[in-house]
């Protein structure tokens, strides 16, 4: 192999060679060229007259990259950056590193989001409040759900919203991306579970001493779709297959999600509608099949005015479908036998021109990438007015021609899944808008059949529940009683209110080894439906076993990740720290108490060793010094103090502190003569720079030894 690799590099181009060591190159030499994608877009009339070869000019240059900072901390208004340069320049430019560094860091810190901008679209169109109960039906990779938790999280002084974001994904493996994503935020509101988006289960509450259906405030239906408008940053994503072969499975698929969607929803919720793709094969056809199928129970919205910044194009009321061998049909009747299992009449406009005008489809939003130098993209919203019609419609069941199945208590656990239904619902769902009763198990089966027999539509068969991937821990959480709470009462002096129920860990036997938090509603799903969904992750960590805390009054030290979350029930064991402070904690291992100020230093030196809190208030009078609160973990040695925070949270605070941390790429010289030497990249004269640096890579190791699991008292040197 090595020697076939050195042979075909002396047989390439010169070209090829000044093409890898140009950075400000990519596929230059890929021609990104699609006549039978331009043809089906040129005959569909969806870009406006004379902007054709922008549209197609636009398709062809690389995506410019994007960055959010997250809402929910204190920064700037402006959340939203916009550069016009790829993410493969930013990547790979010398002049950029300083900045494709600062990205890295603070994206892993969760303080920034890298998405593209036509993403953030569907979350806005949402309207989120802190109260409500959404649903991601199709979340992975995360950006979106890292989004709706932002939302949630509006206010940061309320660490339980009564809200929660529950974020699904088919792919198991892209779960635990999604896990990767969600865990930046730190949030205790956050659920993600493993499940297919066309049967995801309807989940159990329990409200006012009754079991009843929990039906979503808002749900994001970000469908898989052929995505031939990501063509910029996936160069397949213009193929001939990607809109032409795929588009029939695909909106199928779209469909059957959707509608699992809008049964899942509240009345009076909000459910957006969204796919990277501009084909209205996949887009307006899958909302006008949505919208006869709802009989008047769903409504499209007009969102015109709430994003003003925004240019987009009207959704269009009539469109073409194209096979791959170029042939075109207009109409269902127009397709031939042989090829109606694949084309399906929902893949056409309706025919009725009076129905075709209530459903109002120009309320449709589709963004083209020349108007603002995006990616293409679709998105629809429905807001739900009634149940959906096959649930109103069951007729009752008599008690004497129920199945076998129909007996079984409606809170026995079972792995069959069915339609919700709301033959009872109320306005808004019951009392809280999101709860209604459940008809007993097996029942749907039977109201199915008899509805058949009645001529009345209903919803799909029942489809079992499989479960893939990897078995997890379970969860389990602690009574108020459990012996966990002596110590760790007493140690950090916790308020009378804390929540004690919500505090859970992933083990039934042996040591608990960390605790995690979630919020008052997670806990209600998850103790009612531990037999009807497979969760992949859900809480913060706030404490963590440390293995010799016993001997210091508390086995358990405080987690950095659930400090925010956990601090306004901690009543002790408080140092109050000033900026200067912040700097000594975050740039030297391990420092004396006697390097800290004197109004900190006095503070710890009342304190007995063990967790602590370091707590930062900002003074408005000062506006050189940062002004949001920063709180930090740390531990309280016999004679020493130190922070435990990880490497990417150290640059974010270093960075607000006006520290540099910039530390070039390694890899030039020798390996014997990095050690002891000083790193190139800092700015010279600071010692501050340095000191962070060093002290931040002995972090690293240090983190892996004590930030995760088991902590000693003191750290090792």
């Amino acid at each position: 192999m090595g020697k076939r690799s050195r042979q075909r590099q002396k047989n390439q181009t010169p070209g090829r060679d000044d093409r890898d060591n140009d950075w400000g190159t990519g596929y230059a030499d890929i021609v990104k060229e699609n006549k039978l994608f331009e043809h089906y877009y040129t005959e569909l009339g969806l870009v406006p007259g004379g902007e054709f070869e922008q549209f197609m000019d636009a398709m062809r240059e690389p995506l410019p990259a994007t960055i959010r900072i997250t809402g929910y901390k204190r920064y700037p208004d402006e959340q939203a950056w916009h550069t016009n340069m790829s993410r493969k320049i930013i990547r790979k430019s010398p002049l950029l590193e300083k900045f494709h560094q600062f990205l890295v860091s603070e994206t892993e810190s969760g303080n920034i989001s890298r998405q593209e901008a036509v993403s953030m679209i569907p979350p806005l169109l949402l309207k989120i409040e802190s109260h409500h109960k959404i649903l991601d039906m199709c979340a992975a990779p995360g950006s979106k759900t890292a989004q709706l938790i932002e939302m949630l999280h509006s206010d940061m002084d309320v660490p339980f919203p009564e809200g929660f974001v529950i974020a699904n994904d088919v792919d198991n493996k892209r779960c635990y991306l999604l896990v990767h994503q969600a865990k930046r935020l730190n949030s205790p509101c956050i659920m993600v579970v493993n499940h297919d988006a066309t049967c995801i289960p309807t989940l159990q509450i329990e409200s006012g001493g009754k079991k009843g259906s929990l039906f979503y405030d808002r749900i994001l239906c970000d469908v898989p779709c052929s995505g031939d408008g990501t063509m910029r940053k996936n160069i397949d994503g213009g193929c001939v297959c990607a809109f032409v072969t795929t588009q029939e499975f695909m909106q199928l698929l779209q469909l059957r999600i959707a509608v699992r969607g809008v049964e899942q929803l509240a009345v009076g919720g909000r459910m957006v509608y969204s796919t990277c793709s501009l084909n209205p094969i996949e887009d307006e056809a899958v909302i006008a099949a949505l919208l006869e199928k709802s009989e008047g129970a769903l409504e499209l919205v007009d969102c015109s005015a709430d994003l003003p910044g925004l240019k987009w194009m009207p959704g269009v009321s009539s469109w073409k479908l194209m096979t791959k061998e170029g042939h075109w049909f207009a109409d269902w009747s127009e397709v031939p036998s042989h090829r109606r299992t694949q084309i399906r009449p929902t893949m056409f406009p309706p025919t009725e021109p009076e129905k075709l005008a209530d459903m109002h489809l120009e309320r449709c939003m589709r963004i083209l990438p020349h108007h603002q130098n995006t990616g293409g993209f679709f998105v629809a919203v429905l807001v739900k007015k009634a149940p959906m019609p096959w649930n109103r419609r069951y007729p009752k069941v008599p008690h004497h021609k129920r199945s076998p199945a129909a007996s079984t208590p409606a809170d026995a656990p079972r792995l069959t899944e069915s339609a919700p239904v709301e033959e009872e619902e109320r306005e808004g769902g019951g009392p809280e808008g999101d709860v209604e009763e459940e008809a007993p198990n097996g029942a749907s089966s039977a109201q199915e059949s008899a509805a058949k027999q009645d001529g009345v539509c209903g919803p799909p068969a029942s489809k079992k529940m499989k479960l893939f991937g990897y078995k997890e821990d379970p969860f389990v959480f602690l009574t108020e009683e459990d012996p966990v709470f002596i110590t760790i009462q007493s140690f950090y002096n916790l308020a009378p209110n804390f929540p004690k129920l919500n505090v859970l860990t992933r083990t039934h036997d042996g040591k608990k080894r960390n605790l995690y938090m979630v919020s008052k509603e997670l806990r209600n799903v998850l103790l009612n439906n531990s037999e009807r969904m497979k969760v992949i992750n859900t809480g913060v960590k706030v404490w963590s076993r440390n293995s010799d805390g016993e001997e210091f009054g508390c086995p358990f030290r405080l987690a950095q990740e659930g400090i925010y979350t956990l601090q306004p029930y901690i009543r002790s064991r408080i140092i109050r720290v000033s900026v200067e402070d912040i700097k000594v904690l975050l740039t030297q291992e391990n420092p004396y108490l006697s390097k800290l100020e004197d109004n900190a230093h006095a503070q710890a030196k009342k304190l007995v060793m063990g967790s602590i809190v370091l707590k930062y208030i900002p003074n408005p009078d000062n506006t050189e010094d940062p002004q949001c609160p920063i709180q930090l973990c740390g531990w309280r040695g016999k004679t020493s103090i130190r922070a435990f925070v990880p490497r990417n949270e150290r640059f974010h605070y270093l960075r607000l502190l006006g520290v540099e941390v910039f530390r070039e790429k390694q890899g030039v010289g020798k390996e014997g003569e990095k050690e002891g030497k000083e790193e190139p990249g800092k700015v010279a004269g600071e010692e501050e720079a340095a000191a962070a640096a060093a002290a931040v890579e002995k972090e690293a190791e240090l983190d892996l030894e004590n930030g995760d699991e088991n902590a000693s008292s003191e750290p090792k040197k």
